[in-house]
């Protein structure tokens, strides 16, 4: 069974996106061992310097990167990604499943990922070019890849 690590920066607050990440989890248990690791991301004033905000994404990058199990296929969330179908990310997690491959996606503070983080990754993925709650984005993306296993085995999940 394939494992799929999902590293975050920040925890969830508010309980029903816990639930719905925990529900998320175990739908995914039949199909892949998952890992969520929260971060701290660095904290910054009210009104940081993009300095500021560069210098804490390079902080953020080193404890990621420590982070990312080795072998893994790593897929940075990102503005400027890739927008894919969601029978685009089925084929892409059926391709790195039949290989063997363990994933790694990896969500970044409300500033997002330090460009080294970026460079570091196989695929660089944009879910939506709306902007949506930081917290929220966690459950959409496990929705997502869940939807992709569904895809892959041919339920009527994904219509």
């Amino acid at each position: 069974m394939i494992k799929i690590t999902l590293i975050t920066l920040g925890k969830l607050k508010e309980k029903y996106l816990r639930d719905a990440v925990e529900e998320y989890a175990k739908r995914l248990s039949r199909y892949c061992k998952l890992d969520i690791i929260e971060l701290s991301p660095v904290t910054l004033s009210d009104n940081p310097s993009q300095s500021e905000i560069d210098t804490a994404l390079l902080k953020e990058a080193e404890t990621i990167e420590k982070r990312i199990p080795d072998g893994s296929v790593v897929t940075a969330l990102c503005v400027e990604g890739k927008s894919n179908t969601s029978e685009q990310l089925a084929e892409f997690v059926e391709k790195n499943t039949n290989e063997g491959k363990n994933m790694c996606f990896i969500i970044g503070s409300s500033f997002g990922l330090s460009d080294t983080v970026k460079q570091k990754s196989n695929l660089k993925l944009s879910l939506s070019a709306m902007t949506f709650p930081h917290q929220l984005f966690r459950v959409m993306l496990l929705e997502q890849i869940y939807r992709a296993f569904k895809i892959n085995e041919g339920s009527t999940y994904h219509k």
